[in-house]
């Protein structure tokens, strides 16, 4: 019989990716989302089912911050994330052989915009704003979930590279019709973690049973949206790249019904409990990201 792993809110870019990695390694797979075919928010019978004897939940359920935050979408982005956390803490300490261990996704937007210094676990400050409260008030909502049984862990996920979706496929568009300059003063940090290597923390968290809390899941070698922008026209073969002034990336987001905070806020975050434990990346530059994920 194979070991199951529980993947919540599993059909977008990053849980696609761990189903198909986790399947690769002979798990039995199964996900929790809005929608059939899957096991359904609204099922609670068939989702505490799914948890028993698990070997893994992993929580990635969240409406898109890719959007405007007006009030119904900052409730929903807000509500996604807390309510269905909350319902898997029930339903986890209701079992009669839990998970063994919950990773829960949370942001490393949860930091202050920092140009000055690194963010780390131990010393990275908090932000102000919606999405930082957001962040706070999941974190919040999944620790206030004491299990016995259960290891809880927190990752403070940068932002997502691989090949196929997410944040590269705009970045390697803009790149393609030489568009791909810097976004804003191009000063600002920019925290990033290639799919795979997020993949292996996980792996990593599930072999070392002494670990718990929260964690940064970011890259050890952060950039600037100017050297990112640059890579990624390297890794593309373009020279030229039109840079985009604050004003014009306002009235972008505007048309795209995105925010321009996505593009401009400095993220500058160390992963520094995963590097002082000892894990080893695969992709610790930005060039080995793109040159993997280009090709």
């Amino acid at each position: 019989m194979k070991k199951k792993i529980i993947l919540a809110g599993g059909t977008g870019f990053t849980g696609e990716y761990f189903k198909r990695r986790f399947e690769e390694l002979g798990y039995e797979v199964l996900i929790i989302s809005r929608g059939e075919p899957h096991i359904t928010w609204g099922n609670k019978v068939k989702i505490q089912q799914a948890l028993e004897g698990s070997e893994l939940l992993i929580n990635l359920a969240g409406k898109s911050v890719n959007c405007r935050y007006h009030e119904k979408n900052k409730k929903e982005i807000l509500n996604s994330r807390t309510e269905t956390t909350n319902l898997l803490g029930e339903l986890v300490a209701s079992c009669q052989k839990p998970p063994k261990l919950w990773v829960n996704s949370s942001t490393a937007t949860i930091y202050r915009h920092a140009e000055d210094r690194p963010m780390t676990e131990v010393d990275g400050e908090i932000g102000e704003g919606f999405s930082v409260n957001v962040a706070t008030a999941w974190e919040e909502a999944f620790f206030s979930h004491q299990l016995e049984a259960t290891r809880q862990v927190a990752l403070r996920i940068a932002i997502v590279l691989g090949d196929s979706g997410g944040v590269m496929v705009p970045y390697s568009n803009l790149a393609k019709f030489g568009l791909g300059g810097q976004q804003g003063n191009g000063k600002q940090m920019f925290s990033w973690i290639h799919i795979e290597d997020l993949f292996q923390m996980i792996l990593y968290v599930m072999d070392n049973e002494h670990l718990t809390g929260i964690f940064n899941s970011a890259a050890p070698n952060p950039i600037t949206n100017r050297e990112f922008t640059a890579a990624v026209r390297k890794a593309y073969n373009r020279k030229i790249g039109l840079p985009a002034a604050k004003w014009m990336l306002e009235i972008g987001t505007f048309v795209l019904r995105t925010e321009t905070e996505l593009l401009l806020k400095s993220r500058w975050v160390i992963p520094e409990r995963f590097e002082k434990e000892g894990f080893a990346f695969k992709y610790a530059t930005i060039d080995e990201a793109l040159e993997q994920i280009a090709r």
